[in-house]
């Protein structure tokens, strides 16, 4: 029987298939198995934006040091007894569903000469656009804060004043005492935890009420005018700047705003502080009421002791 004879030819053919088949499974994967360089018009992804510095909020109403929110609450001639002082120099805590993210405090103390209210309110931003880091995003959001005060634009911060030392600037009229001969003694400052971490400005504390009417009267008799940014204090106060105006000197940014209105409970003077330090918001309201309409709170000694508790906070966050 004759046998087929061999065709070279045909087994070139199939050899070369088969390498053509090895190329196209290998060509797109390098030697150590990872993916070729990327493919014409592929760009690489941006790197996110920088977290913020803080990553956890203190706990509030031990931030302050007892001695300065003593010295914030002043009392009058009645003493107070341990459980009193405790209290009202312990603060209560705001309700809140993330401690990390927001937190805040509140103190009050009555005398027979009016009422004054201290409110701290601690936000922590976070960004959540790759784009835009923790600080920027915080940035935005307080700089919404000085548009809705008022701030002057390119408005420059106002000079550091001070109570002159030995007195204790009263509030237009009404004496304002150191510390009760009955209070407990200051405790210095308390333990705030490492890290930290507010929208709108916050809200007047439970009780008060918002100007409604006219200004206030100074208790010379003159006629109290609208507060202007960098106008003279109407209550007669020398050195003290009222209305919307930047602070030097605390943290990354910070601006103070000093309201005076009436209400049908008697007058008071509205202070507050806002702060930036990284992704962090701080704002501060102090305020001062007197039942008495014809003794209007002074400027002076609301503003140094607000700005006071403003760098206080911004130190201690920031250890």
């Amino acid at each position: 029987m004759r046998r087929k004879s061999f065709v070279p030819g045909a087994a070139l053919v199939t050899v070369a298939a088969l390498a053509a088949a090895l190329a196209g499974c290998s060509g797109g994967s390098t030697g150590d198995g990872r993916d070729g360089g990327p493919k014409g018009g592929d760009t690489a992804s941006p790197s996110p934006a920088q977290p913020g510095r803080y990553q956890s909020l203190p706990e509030p109403c031990g931030l302050p040091a007892r001695g300065t929110v003593r010295a914030m609450l002043p009392g009058d001639d009645r003493q107070l007894s341990h459980e009193d002082a405790e209290k009202i120099y312990a603060g209560q805590a705001d309700v809140t569903y993330d401690t990390d993210r927001r937190v805040g405090c509140r103190w009050k103390r009555e005398t027979t000469e009016g009422t004054r209210h201290l409110t701290l309110d601690i936000q922590r931003v976070v960004s959540y656009d790759n784009a835009v880091s923790d600080d920027d995003r915080a940035q935005e959001i307080y700089g919404k804060k000085e548009v809705a005060a008022g701030i002057p634009s390119g408005g420059s911060p106002s000079p550091t004043t001070s109570v002159p030392k030995g007195k204790d600037a009263g509030g237009g009229g009404t004496k304002s005492p150191g510390a009760d001969a009955g209070d407990e003694a200051p405790n210095g400052a308390l333990d705030s935890g490492k890290d930290t971490a507010a929208d709108a400005v916050t809200s007047p504390a439970p009780g008060q009420e918002a100007g409604t009417g006219d200004e206030a009267k100074p208790q010379d008799g003159g006629a109290a005018s609208d507060h202007s940014a960098g106008s003279a204090d109407p209550s007669g106060t020398p050195g003290a700047t009222a209305g919307p105006h930047l602070l030097d000197g605390i943290a990354d940014t910070a601006f103070l705003n000093d309201k005076l209105a009436t209400a049908d409970s008697g007058v008071h003077r509205d202070i507050t502080v806002v702060f930036r330090t990284s992704n962090v918001i701080v704002t501060i309201t102090y305020d001062q009421w007197s039942t008495d309409k014809s003794l209007v709170p002074g400027s002076q000694e609301l503003q140094d002791k607000a700005r006071s508790l403003a760098t206080e906070l911004s130190d201690r966050i920031g250890e």
